[in-house]
């Protein structure tokens, strides 16, 4: 069952950073290299954890990496992905993108590589090109995440969001979210103040909300999924680092239980 619950689990995003400066810098924005930690959470118990990282590059790239790894009875999952971006005018670009997962059941890879001067995408896997209309703000599995972070950035009230995304099987599909309101959320992390968007799939019955905190650069904070009225998983922040620095929560603590 749990393999049918794996995130989606959409994250974090990362800040932007000068595309051709020679060596490597955050953006005017002043959002920083970071690595967040979460905890994945299946009726109610911990099952595995997770962790988003950003980190740039010699040649003034970005890369954005998220792994998570899931024990529960007898299922294991260990999923990694990746995406190397650059950014210009706050417009993430995807150049490479790596998807790994092994475990219970059969193990995935998907890699692709993209030329965004061609409106092209590469399938490494398959051997295969295709054409993609770049010019659309087309965005790669994960780079999207990053899109709607900085958007979250640029824009604070703006309340509805709509990502093109290629998938792993080369088709385009968009990605909407919607303002869902703001909420005080207390997480092992500590207690953050954030505002809440969902993602609705008709066709699979499947919502995703998702938590992002002000305070930290709209960093994602919490997610919850619904499938068919079912809880399907949460994951919870429980660490950050911003620069090789711990990063605490500015709210004072209190008893208070979570919204």
């Amino acid at each position: 069952m749990l393999k049918k619950l794996y995130p989606l689990f959409v994250a974090a995003l990362c800040p932007s950073f000068s595309a051709f400066a020679g060596e490597p810098t955050t953006n005017d924005i002043g959002v920083k290299p970071f690595t967040a930690s979460y905890s994945i959470i299946h009726k109610d118990d911990p099952v595995g954890t997770a962790s988003r990282q950003l980190s740039y590059q010699d040649d003034g790239s970005a890369r954005y990496s998220y792994s998570t790894d899931i024990e529960w009875l007898i299922f294991s999952d260990t999923r990694k992905e990746s995406s190397i971006v650059q950014v210009k005018d706050n417009k993430v670009i995807p150049q490479h993108y790596k998807y790994d997962r092994e475990g219970t059941g059969r193990d995935k890879h998907y890699e692709w590589q993209y030329d965004f001067a061609n409106n092209s995408a590469f399938d490494v896997k398959e051997q295969q090109a295709i054409k993609a209309d770049f010019s659309q703000n087309l965005q790669d599995p994960l780079s999207y995440h990053l899109q709607n972070r900085l958007n979250l950035l640029a824009h604070p009230e703006q309340k509805h969001f709509v990502y093109p995304v290629i998938k792993s099987s080369g088709k385009i599909k968009n990605y909407v979210y919607q303002y869902d309101g703001e909420e005080e959320l207390l997480l092992p992390y500590g207690l953050v103040k954030a505002v809440k968007f969902k993602r609705e799939v008709v066709d699979k019955k499947r919502i995703t909300y998702a938590w992002f905190a002000p305070e930290l650069d709209y960093l994602l904070v919490k997610l919850f999924q619904v499938k068919a009225g079912v809880k399907q998983f949460e994951a919870q922040l429980t660490d950050l680092k911003v620069e090789g620095k711990a990063v605490t929560a500015s709210l004072p603590s209190k008893e208070k239980q979570p919204h």
